[in-house]
């Protein structure tokens, strides 16, 4: 598999991708895998670019059985990939036989400023929208004077 010089080696396939990300520095954002607890960052973050291994036994014999892309979002059932041909797909986890990470591309989520602050605004935006809709079916209800 031919790569490209980066900060980092990246498949060829991954290249563009993280070109259309505004090629962040990947060497800054590694894993840790060794030292102390505290410093040790690793495991699958959003915006990830990998390498996904299917079950060959869920497809047909044509179909391609590896997906290439960045990981948009993980669930308890399915992933979220943007795969290298420009496409979502959602990959049912009981069919991934392999995940390779071929580099992050986010800091670890508890370095992730950026993902902080979108999880805190986004919290705030459900709390008024749930508000609103209170209010709304408060306000249909016209005996919200009563007392019992």
């Amino acid at each position: 598999m031919a790569k490209k010089k980066t900060d980092s080696e990246l498949p060829n396939w991954a290249v563009p991708i993280w070109e259309e990300m505004g090629s962040p520095s990947l060497s800054e954002i590694a894993s840790v895998h060794n030292g102390d607890l505290l410093e040790r960052r690793h495991g699958l973050r959003k915006d990830d670019l990998v390498e996904i291994l299917l079950d060959a036994r869920a497809f047909k014999d044509d179909e391609n059985t590896i997906i290439r892309g960045r990981l948009l979002s993980s669930g308890k059932t399915s992933i979220e990939i943007l795969t290298d041909e420009g496409t979502t797909v959602y990959v049912a986890r009981d069919v991934i036989v392999k995940i390779t990470l071929i580099a992050h591309t986010r800091p670890a989520y508890i370095d992730d400023k950026e993902l902080l602050a979108f999880e805190r605004a986004d919290m705030k935006r459900r709390s008024s929208l749930h508000e609103k809709v209170e209010k709304e079916v408060k306000g249909r209800q016209d005996d919200s004077h009563l007392w019992g």
